[in-house]
């Protein structure tokens, strides 16, 4: 079998097992299950992060971050790397991936990226479209419009202006809003304009072939029931205490993209007294499931991935296998 640490015959990409799913679909036990079995056969797996909330330090509790045990067993990269008031973006996660991809593969290790976020997975494999970058005065000019007039308002201006856009996004989804309307005011083009061009792909991505492993539920009650235990496991291992730590920084705001991650915006909401415990739970629970929709929805969306049913009572073993045909 041709390991993802050597060449296939004829000079091809080096494979590289992507471990792909919804949040509680059980990623993470599969990649260390594999480490473990890689490493009884002289092999070292290092796991690749593909997670847009692990990126964030002091975040561990509400981002089901791997423990200390799990890190000190498998080296994991892309973990920690930016505080909480800074951005990370696809770009940064594409650059950084293949960085770290090349140095694992330069140790005679093996890679394995594991994650849920399929917008950055996209990026690796797919490339980039030619997107503006942030411009803090243009949010500014946003923020005091959408602070006047309100964000249903600004959707509408968004409407007029990138109608395709404007219909997959909520009146109040200030985020998206404001990311659409900046490109088009940087740009002078709509974003469905520039998304709908081809990609640019760096030389980089061109060396490996990623190949998909979904973990998806062939019943999603299982899963949904799975993701209401992890919130309350959460919410009984300190998580809100987490949060009172973020606020109390002084320099984070509800409306960075860190304290906009599931389970934050909503902690940060009972917090300032706008909800109550209950139903700081509930939404909390109903954003993951929202989330977790979206997952799959880009997971079916790829036709050549490996398909595992996360609900079976071996789905790690699977999983496990399924790395092994193509890492070795």
């Amino acid at each position: 079998m041709t390991s993802a640490t050597q060449p296939e015959a004829g000079g091809a990409a080096l494979r590289v097992a992507c471990l792909l799913g919804p949040t509680a679909s059980g990623k993470t036990a599969a990649a260390l299950a594999y480490a473990e079995q890689a490493a009884a056969r002289g092999r070292t797996v290092e796991i690749v992060s593909v997670d847009s909330a692990l990126v964030y330090r002091e975040m561990d509790i509400g981002t089901a971050k791997p423990d200390a045990a799990e890190r000190a067993a498998v080296v994991h990269h892309l973990i920690d790397i930016v505080d909480p008031a800074d951005a990370y973006s696809a770009a940064n996660f594409r650059a950084d991936a293949l960085r770290v991809t090349n140095e694992i593969v330069a140790r005679g290790n093996v890679p394995l990226l594991v994650g849920g976020t399929m917008l950055y997975y996209k990026a690796l494999t797919q490339g980039l479209n030619d997107l503006p970058g942030a411009d803090p005065a243009v949010r500014a000019q946003l923020d005091a419009e959408a602070a006047r007039d309100g964000w249903p308002a600004l959707h509408a201006r968004l409407a007029a202006i990138d109608p395709p856009t404007a219909a997959r996004l909520a009146p109040n989804d200030s985020q998206r809003i404001q990311r659409a309307l900046e490109i088009f005011l940087l740009a002078g083009q709509p974003m469905s304009v520039l998304l709908a061009a081809p990609p640019t792909r760096e030389d980089d991505a061109a060396r490996y072939r990623f190949v998909p492993i979904a973990l998806e539920p062939s019943d999603r009650a299982v899963l949904h029931a799975r993701i209401a235990a992890r919130f309350d496991t959460m919410l009984a291992h300190g998580f809100l205490d987490e949060v009172r730590a973020l606020r109390a920084r002084g320099d984070l705001t509800p409306d960075l993209p860190s304290m906009r991650c599931v389970g934050y915006r909503q902690a940060w909401e009972y917090l300032d007294g706008e909800i109550d415990y209950d139903t700081m739970r509930d939404k909390g629970v109903f954003a993951t499931r929202q989330l977790c929709k979206r997952q799959l929805t880009w997971l079916r969306a790829m036709p050549e991935r490996v398909l595992i049913d996360c609900c079976a009572g071996d789905a790690t073993a699977q999983a496990v296998h399924a790395v092994a045909q193509v890492a070795g």
